[in-house]
């Protein structure tokens, strides 16, 4: 193979420097979005969680693709369409063109993420192997603390669209490589992909996440919100009957049986579902409410990712010596503590407020992520690692996508309530609350602002900031429950005698649809 295999590290290096930088910048550039496209809340919810849907819903139904047409053929595809939705995320002239662009993404993404670390695992053996993801690893971290401020410098620099455009010449860059220098790979046994449970899975997870985002509009009394997630419930019962009967199933079911790996589900999802969820509205309370630019947002939030960073390293020599539900359980009740610090915020509040939060979240997300894969991988033998690591990384999808549109729903309500209470003490608005209140969730408060006389905006400037405090101080107080529950039941579901030993130690990091560590 000779050189080729530091050939193989470049290529996966760079695919997957531009897929985590992606989802770091995106988060700064929202409310920039927002009053560029006119976008409402529930269209910039929908920006994020179209890439987290359609890569959830296709990242085993990729690692399967890639092991029947081979795992560089698959990469090279992902990156092309990668790259390519991210050209038509920065042309987009609607938020709808925007939202379907993220959708396209996430198609590529996930034929990125589901061939990898597979590919490096083809081309590298030994302790090679290991230096090659100690590599990736570290990629996976500068992209994560760089993304923010990046971000930020792109937007306010230039253009909210440059986040997308920048992405270009490092898929270029990747697919030359790949193409040039990348051995191909392929499992000769592959099974074949489970059509019918992607599109029962696919069905359910889309219905589920739209009557959510539905119901931040409508309430969740609405009868299109209750058909919504009736039709959710449907298809997942749907979907375990058709997985147990499959005899190529994309969810080994059998799985669940095994306490550490539900326990590692368990912890996947409660920080998606909290702290990776929160963070937008955080950066919509940094932009919008504080008035801050993308690029002092991006600043603010390099804290976190800072703290990610330097306790990851920390907690992966741990994880060597340290069980490791004492690592992910206490970590994820870290990372709910954060939330309950930062909460208790107020239209007077300043951005300090969030310092304690943001540090103790950085610090519980570092004590979970690298030891997180262990629970998924670790319990199987090498054979099942695919689709092992691969629900995991599922579930983290889903935690995200799910968060971002329930969590949002509360925001909306808790946000509206506090805007019509406050209105009615304003005299002049209180006939005007309720559309006050749409207009702040379509994402129209300065339009608000400049048909209220200029000695009274002032006043309703306070109210709206106040409103929006109180809204977030809602989800952030759920969010820490949340991540908190998750805490204790991994801790006590995580058992270390539930991990496989074997002699081939290096085979677990050869799962497919082992995802790159979430920020």
């Amino acid at each position: 193979m000779g050189n080729k295999k530091w050939w193989t590290l470049a290529a996966v290096c760079l695919g997957t420097f531009m897929l985590l930088l992606d989802i770091t910048i995106v988060s700064v550039a929202l409310p920039p979005i927002e009053r560029s496209l006119g976008a409402s809340f529930s269209e910039l919810q929908w920006v994020v969680d179209a890439y987290s849907l359609t890569l959830a819903s296709l990242l085993l139904t990729g690692g399967s693709l890639a092991d029947l047409f081979g795992r560089r053929k698959v990469f090279v595809a992902g990156v092309a369409a990668f790259t390519s939705g991210s050209l038509l995320c920065g042309l987009a002239t609607s938020p709808l063109f925007l939202i379907l662009s993220r959708g396209f993404q996430g198609i590529g993404g996930a034929a990125m993420f589901s061939t990898a670390l597979a590919l490096l695992a083809n081309a590298f053996g030994g302790r090679e192997r290991g230096v090659a993801f100690g590599v990736w690893g570290a990629v996976t971290g500068i992209a994560v603390a760089v993304g923010p401020v990046l971000g930020g410098l792109i937007t306010s620099g230039l253009s909210w669209r440059w986040i997308f455009f920048v992405n270009a010449p490092f898929g270029i860059a990747a697919i030359a490589i790949s193409l040039a220098r990348v051995e191909e790979s392929r499992e000769r046994s592959g099974r074949r992909v489970d059509w019918p449970g992607f599109a029962l899975f696919s069905a359910a997870l889309v219905s589920l996440v739209y009557g959510l985002i539905r119901a931040s509009e409508q309430g969740f009394g609405d009868a299109g919100v209750l058909a919504c997630l009736a039709i959710a419930a449907l298809g997942v019962a749907a979907f375990v009957l058709l997985e147990r009967h499959s005899a190529s199933p994309m969810f080994d079911l059998g799985l669940f049986k095994v306490p550490t790996f539900v326990g590692g589900l368990v912890a996947a999802f409660g920080l998606s579902v909290s702290v990776f969820s929160i963070l937008l509205y955080l950066v919509l309370y940094l932009q919008d409410a504080l008035g801050y630019s993308a690029l002092q947002s991006g600043l603010r939030l390099l804290i976190i990712s800072g703290a990610i960073l330097v306790v990851s390293s920390l907690t992966g020599r741990l994880s060597a010596s340290v069980p490791i539900r004492v690592l992910i359980g206490p970590g994820l009740v870290v990372s709910g503590a954060s939330l309950f610090v930062m909460s208790g915020i107020s239209g007077d509040s300043s951005w300090t407020h969030l310092v304690p939060g943001f540090v103790l979240a950085g610090v519980g997300a570092g004590l979970v992520n690298p030891p997180l894969a262990s629970t998924a991988i670790g319990v199987v033998t090498p054979f099942r690692a695919g689709m092992a690591s691969g629900i995991n990384s599922t579930l983290r999808q889903v935690g995200i996508a799910t968060g971002i549109a329930a969590l949002g729903s509360l925001f909306a309500t808790a946000e509206r309530h506090a805007v019509v209470a406050r209105a009615s003490k304003i005299p002049g608005l209180a006939t005007h609350a309720g559309q006050i209140a749409t207009a702040l969730r379509n994402g129209a408060a300065r339009a608000v602002l400049a048909r209220i006389p200029k000695l009274e905006r002032p006043r309703v400037a306070v109210m709206l900031r106040a409103s929006f405090a109180s809204g977030l101080d809602e989800i952030l107080v759920i969010g820490g429950v949340l991540a908190c529950v998750s805490g204790v039941a991994a801790f006590f579901l995580i058992r270390s005698q539930d991990f496989v030993v074997t002699s081939s130690a290096p085979a677990a990091p050869t799962a497919r649809g082992e995802q790159a560590r979430d920020v």
